[in-house]
């Protein structure tokens, strides 16, 4: 029997101009959708254009998918979180991502470093400013608090929040790699996964069932939020549905990411479409994007997203809520499909 399943509206980040479209958060808010997630890459923050959402909103909670760890201290997340929190009345969700040496190195001037153990100190440093049980000390690969090095003034002291926040503050982490998905269960309260094959749950369950055994204290799936982004396009033209999808799958697949450093590229090939991630990064890396857009399997697209007409969706719905996948990341540019997936789901 099909399960239910939660849903999120999903804005992403601008383009060259920065806007809200409150219209549609507003929609997802009276239709009864969780929540809202906001994204960065290198242009807008995820953190402003949620603040201006909170303070036009008043039930649905705020996600953010995701803010990039290499480009803020856990101190300065947890500040933020804590204080949108405090403002929304606990609407905040945080989400996490570690992002990827290209816009870590290229743009935020880091070292990308060891994404997973940065993303297990990260969040236990976070954990330790909301529970505020004592000044904040760690030492860990990536974090040293108070700092300590060689160049340091010496004047550093232990600090404690000045701002009471939630101790159970909902902590996402954002992966697709198996070590990563194992992470994930293993510290945070949630999963967000860029896209998947609902059909093929069987290859994120184990890593999971990694990261819940190592967690320990009987962690399991009860605990655990797992996410999807699912893109949604209504209209009775299948091909013209599918190409946006298309369009994104090929950006994601092709050209996030170098060759052979590509997460996005592994998750497809792990999905079983190992020849068409080949030939969409070759296609997309030699600049013909065009070509790397028209080689998406048109089952690819249907696996991955919900388009079509409302009954072609309703019938495709039946995988995802028959998934271990409990939240639906929904992303959509039609007040319509809104509607629909709220019909449908809630």
């Amino acid at each position: 029997m099909a399960n239910s399943v939660n849903l999120g509206l999903v804005l992403g980040y601008s383009g060259a101009k920065m806007s809200v479209n409150m219209d549609m958060v507003l929609e997802a808010e009276r239709l009864g959708f969780g929540a809202v997630w906001t994204a960065e890459a290198y242009g807008s923050d995820a953190i402003s254009p949620l603040a201006w959402i909170g303070a036009q909103t008043t039930k649905i909670k705020l996600g953010t998918a995701i803010m990039q760890m290499p480009a803020r201290t856990p101190a300065m997340t947890a500040m933020t979180a804590m204080t949108l929190d405090s403002l929304s009345g606990g609407r905040f969700i945080l989400g996490l991502g570690p992002s990827g040496p290209q816009v870590v190195e290229g743009w935020h001037g880091v070292a990308y470093g060891k994404p997973l153990t940065r993303t297990r100190e990260y969040i236990q440093v976070l954990r330790q400013i909301f529970a505020r049980e004592g000044p904040l000390e760690y030492k860990g690969a990536s974090y040293e608090i108070p700092y300590r090095g060689d160049d340091a003034t010496g004047l550093g002291k232990p600090l404690k929040s000045i701002l009471h926040g939630r101790t159970d503050l909902p902590i996402y982490t954002a992966s697709i790699s198996p070590n990563g998905l194992a992470c994930s269960a293993e510290v945070a309260d949630g999963v967000l996964v860029v896209w998947t094959d609902p059909t093929r749950f069987d290859v994120l369950e184990p890593h999971f069932e990694k990261g819940f055994a190592k967690a320990g204290n009987g962690k399991g799936f009860k605990d655990f939020d797992v996410a999807c982004n699912v893109s949604v396009v209504v209209g009775e033209d299948l091909d013209k549905c599918r190409f946006p999808v298309k369009a994104g799958l090929a950006l994601y697949i092709g050209g996030m990411g170098a060759r052979g450093k590509n997460f996005y590229n592994d998750h497809a090939k792990r999905l079983g479409y190992e020849e068409a991630a080949v030939k969409i990064q070759d296609l997309y890396l030699d600049g013909k994007k065009a070509e790397a857009i028209a080689a998406v399997p048109d089952e690819l697209v249907d696996k991955m997203a919900l388009v079509g007409s409302k009954e072609h969706i309703a019938d495709q719905l039946d995988a995802w809520k028959e998934s271990g996948i409990n939240t639906l990341l929904v992303g959509a540019g039609q007040t319509e499909a809104l509607r629909i997936m709220a019909e449908l789901c809630l």
